[in-house]
């Protein structure tokens, strides 16, 4: 009998794992996928609305009231981190600026030549390559200054960094992601001084660069090695400067019609980048100004993907927080004002679109917006008053928010656990494959200042959102093997393998599959940013506890450029760790 038992659990074992699929395996164990019965299928091919609206409701998401917690990953980043960016090798490179004088981390064997000097020399790094899984960092060199520069990762996981102050404004850096690599910069690849500008990934992922001080137009990013000649004017700059200059930074995102949603100061467009065609533009944002120095937070919102997808798949941006728009000069003379707590949201591909007006729990300027795997928003950092600037923030906003986007407008946010440490002027933030959320930096010094009210800050802590709740780990899937690779072309089926500890009955409306394109955030924006719900063809059982999920990549590079993504699923609200995929490169 016991002979038996075996040789029907190994037949069952060959039937469900198959022979006709190449599986790219992650590490898991076989000792506790018996014990209970089978969990049910779902495949039928019902009405994709209908499926839609079951998978993209959030109330069958499992209940938490946990708040977050806090924990301490690194004493000493040796660089306070104005800029980040997270790699697929998962090393997040932290950098500043050149200007601020000696860092908290030596270049090994070598120094910098101080531009403007009389042969002074910098012998620290003023960037790192920080571990996400050891805390271990790795000093970078950089010659051109960073102060105030944009980036992003190109299809191939290269950071790709633009502009900065002084004779880093026209640069152009690349950092890959590979053992022992360091930065290379061609120091006038641009045409003129991109400083507080912002870069976004087009749907054929090249580069724009967009704005900068007074400089009221755009350009293309060029090949390694190939100096500009060329930008595009774009009124929309001109006419939103002011004596602050509150256009700043700004909010720039691809639409999923391949156009681009530009948000200046009050105002935003949508333009098409290559004929230099205002497509149209949107009704103004009251409340303040919310680009730098007012600086503000906007994320687009996730976008949902179906089986067969509208010609136009609706797309949302989402601005929150500023300011004053005099609130740079009454800084400057000692007054603080009320950061504001204003948000609004607003479908960029429907004409005549409307801001839909809603409020934080408390204001909020210099915050970080980022999406989480499981299609909601965190907002963290900044101040409860003041504006960006050396010493012109004060009463820092140390609560984290959650934003719900599909509960009822009075039930989307919930405040979390806060920190203790102050994350002002210059501090970033970032999630981790692990959901975790990384938040380091924060200096209001124009120089390193360790004994001040807000000191410069060198440590570096990991948030830890409401989904990863101790008491929801029975509930967290387990992503064991991507079918087919982990490289897909556009539109391509791929399929997931699963593992829950618990043997439940699942079907397409617990669970969402998620891709998460990693931002560069810098002065409260995370450029590049985007959370794409995938569609889901089926869920069915494979043996006790495992789960085949089939679903689509996405079916255009303007609904997500190619690249990496860190890929997650999620069973009811709660993620995954994530898994690096490779999509259209």
């Amino acid at each position: 009998m016991e002979v038996l038992s075996r040789s029907l659990i190994l037949v069952f074992l060959l039937i469900g794992f198959g022979f006709s699929k190449p599986v790219v395996s992650l590490p898991f164990g076989l000792g506790d996928l018996f014990g209970g019965g089978f969990g049910g299928g779902f495949n039928d091919g019902g009405d994709d609305a209908r499926v839609a609206e079951e998978l993209y409701t959030e109330n069958n998401d499992f209940d938490t009231n946990y708040p977050g917690s806090w924990e301490l990953a690194s004493e000493n980043s040796g660089v306070s981190s104005m800029h980040i960016q997270l790699l697929p090798n998962n090393k997040a490179i932290m950098f500043d600026a050149t200007v601020f004088g000696e860092t908290k981390v030596r270049l090994p064997g070598k120094c910098r030549p101080i531009p403007n000097t009389k042969g002074l020399m910098d012998c620290t790094a003023h960037a790192v390559e920080f571990d996400i899984e050891t805390s271990e960092i790795r000093p970078l060199t950089v010659m051109t200054d960073t102060w105030c520069s944009s980036g992003g990762m190109a299809p191939d996981g290269t950071l790709i960094n633009t502009g900065g102050w002084d004779e880093g404004g026209r640069a152009i850096r690349y950092m890959k992601a590979c053992e022992n690599c360091d930065f290379t910069e061609y120091p006038v690849a641009l045409t003129g001084m991109r400083w507080y500008a912002t870069q976004t990934m087009l749907a054929d992922g090249s580069f724009i660069v967009v704005g900068g001080r007074r400089m009221f137009n755009y350009e293309f990013v060029p090949r390694p090695g190939v100096n500009n000649v060329k930008n595009y004017d774009l009124p929309l700059l001109r006419e939103t400067t002011d004596l602050a200059e509150n256009n700043l930074y700004p909010f720039v995102h691809l639409s999923t019609d391949g156009n681009l949603f530009i948000f200046a100061n009050t105002r935003s467009i949508l333009l098409d980048p290559r004929t230099q065609k205002v497509i149209r533009e949107f009704p103004v944002l009251p409340d303040g100004s919310r680009n730098y120095p007012a600086s503000g937070m906007s994320a687009l919102l996730p976008i949902k993907l179906h089986g067969e997808n509208a010609d136009v798949i609706p797309t949302e941006v989402m601005v929150c927080g500023g300011g004053d728009p005099n609130g740079f000069d009454l800084a400057f003379k000692g007054t603080f004002s009320p950061a504001s707590s204003s948000c609004g949201r607003i479908q960029i591909t429907k004409p005549n679109a409307a801001w839909k007006m809603e409020k934080m729990p408390s204001p909020r300027v210099m915050g970080d917006m980022l999406n989480l795997p499981n299609g909601e928003l965190l907002i963290i950092n900044g101040a409860k008053k003041g504006v960006s600037g050396w010493e012109f923030a004060d009463e820092p906003n140390l609560t984290p928010v959650i934003y719900k986007p599909m509960k009822p407008k009075d039930e989307r946010f919930i405040e979390l656990r806060p920190t203790t440490i102050a994350r002002m002027y210059h501090s970033t933030s970032a999630v981790l494959p692990d959901g975790k959320v990384l938040v380091a930096g924060s200096n209001t010094h124009d120089v390193y200042k360790f004994n001040e009210k807000f000191p410069t800050e060198l440590r570096v802590e990991k948030f830890w959102p409401p989904y990863l709740d101790p008491m929801l780990n029975a509930k967290r899937p387990e992503i064991t093997s991507v079918l087919n690779a982990q490289k897909f072309q556009y539109g391509e089926e791929f399929t997931l393998r699963i593992r829950l500890r618990q043997l439940p009955v699942l079907g397409k409306k617990d669970i969402k599959v998620t891709i998460y394109a990693p931002p560069f955030t810098t002065h409260g924006y995370s450029m590049n940013q985007r959370l794409v719900v995938l569609a889901t063809k089926k869920v069915e059982p494979v043996f006790p506890g495992v789960f085949e999920i089939s679903t689509l990549s996405p079916p255009y590079g303007a609904v997500a450029p190619p690249g990496y993504y860190l890929l997650f699923v999620n069973y009811r609200g709660v993620p995954s760790k994530g898994v690096w995929i490779q999509i259209g490169a």
